[in-house]
């Protein structure tokens, strides 16, 4: 993975605001875009989203990157629910989920 490809995702990650939440995902299809504006290359996907977090991610609200069913990584669920909920991001009834028809973000660009 290069490092242009993991500087997009972080930055896409960073600017996710509080309460709100994207997914791999959605995550891959923005730096994809963002990386063609540049002239680079579209390149990932979801799993290549969650391998820069799980590599790199430490330093950006990881919390608020969840799978296409609004779940958190499941070896970090309870850290990222925590924040979540300090946050005040909508979340299933069950607590255990993020309820994405109401928290999911799309960066204005």
């Amino acid at each position: 993975m290069d490092e242009a490809y993991l500087e997009a995702v972080l930055d896409v990650v960073d600017t996710i605001p509080p309460g709100r939440a994207m997914t791999y995902g959605t995550i891959a299809e923005v730096v994809a875009d963002r990386l063609v504006a540049e002239g680079l290359p579209a390149r990932g996907g979801p799993r290549q989203v969650g391998q820069v977090m799980s590599r790199g991610g430490s330093g950006v609200p990881w919390w608020r990157v969840v799978n296409a069913a609004g779940s958190p990584p499941a070896h970090h669920a309870r850290a990222a629910l925590e924040h979540l909920r300090a946050e005040g991001t909508p979340l299933s009834a069950d607590g255990t989920r993020v309820a994405l028809r109401r928290a999911i973000w799309f960066p204005d660009d």
